[in-house]
């Protein structure tokens, strides 16, 4: 029977809903009831780290989260962490770079709808989360409607049904059917014997997607503000305007006083190629860092840990050219 932790973070799953709205709760009845039933097959212990929306969960959170996972990771053998879906790309993103050469499984699950009400998702969330660790599913992974997809590759792409998550640019971990589970076994070659936490972060990272007739401006305003990197969702397979409004000349300002700028997509699948095109070789011009197939989730995620292990600007190049759990395809 494995062990498993069920660290508690809030979200829709454990909410209930309050005069202004549904409130998550912290240890909600018939989540522990559900916990009673998947006891029959794992050894569970729950534990509240968090009580909040995931629109409340920033970096500070991330940080405990990380923490809590690294501190617990000797004495269990997986641990799942429930989590609001609206955030639950960003956290997942962000604590796959924060755990390093992690060994075991660390997935996260929520819901659509609370645990309470009788159409909701939860239970068979929480048992495809509990089923990835069963099968040794390592790594951060984020396990919803009966698939597992790695966390730094999963986006939130519905708002209300219940296939609310995709695996962008990389084919799901695992898959349950009625005649059981499909799993990938795409693993990813570690950097050491053991797991390190590494979770230092900056959240002084700004996320501008363009539109035609974007102001110049905005990047010395971003810069003014003490913004020390931005991510950029261009055009396409990757462009932005120079006519009129140049906005080639101000990333090449930002680059050159060494604050990264890096460049992916508004397209949701598929990588970016910045060389296909003028208005794409005027971006790489500028010494812009390219995200290729990444999310923007897991762009914006990395380039926030990279600059909590270093300012220097060609430290941070090498990072993004490091492929660590899969976030990106060369």
């Amino acid at each position: 029977m494995k062990k498993i932790l069920m660290l508690a973070t809030g979200g829709t799953i454990a909410s209930r809903a309050g005069d202004k709205g549904m409130v998550p709760q912290s240890a909600p009845p018939e989540l522990l009831g559900a916990l009673e039933k998947f006891r029959e097959y794992y050894d569970i212990t729950y534990k509240v780290i968090l009580n909040l929306d995931s629109s409340n969960i920033q970096a500070e959170e991330w940080r405990l989260i990380a923490r809590s996972i690294y501190d617990a990771l000797p004495d269990y053998d997986g641990i799942v962490i429930t989590h609001g879906t609206d955030t639950m790309a960003y956290t997942a993103s962000a604590v796959t770079f924060m755990l390093q050469n992690l060994h075991k499984p660390v997935v996260f699950t929520g819901s659509q709808i609370p645990i309470g009400s009788p159409l909701s998702d939860a239970q068979s969330n929480l048992a495809t989360a509990l089923a990835a660790i069963d099968h040794d599913v390592t790594g951060v992974t984020i396990a919803f409607n009966h698939k597992l997809m790695r966390g730094c590759r999963a986006v939130k792409v519905r708002t209300m049904g219940f296939d609310a998550f995709e695996s962008v640019n990389s084919q799901n971990r695992g898959e349950f059917f009625a005649d059981g589970i499909r799993l990938v076994t795409e693993r990813f070659p570690l950097r050491g014997e053991r797991c390190e936490l590494k979770s230092d972060i900056c959240n002084e990272v700004f996320l501008l997607k363009l539109i035609p007739g974007t102001n110049p401006e905005i990047f010395g305003r971003l810069r003014g503000m003490g913004y020390r990197g931005i991510v950029l969702e261009t055009f396409g397979a990757g462009g932005l305007h120079y006519q009129r409004r140049d906005l080639s000349a101000p990333i090449k300002r930002l680059v050159d006083d060494g604050i990264p700028v890096v460049v992916c997509s508004q397209c949701l699948y598929e990588k970016s190629d910045f060389s296909l095109y003028e208005v794409g070789r005027k971006v790489l011009a500028t010494g812009a860092i390219q995200s290729l197939d990444m999310t923007t989730e897991a762009a914006v995620t990395k380039l926030m840990w990279a600059l909590g292990q270093t300012s220097d600007l060609e430290e941070i190049r090498k990072i993004f050219a490091t492929n660590f759990a899969g976030e990106i395809t060369f």
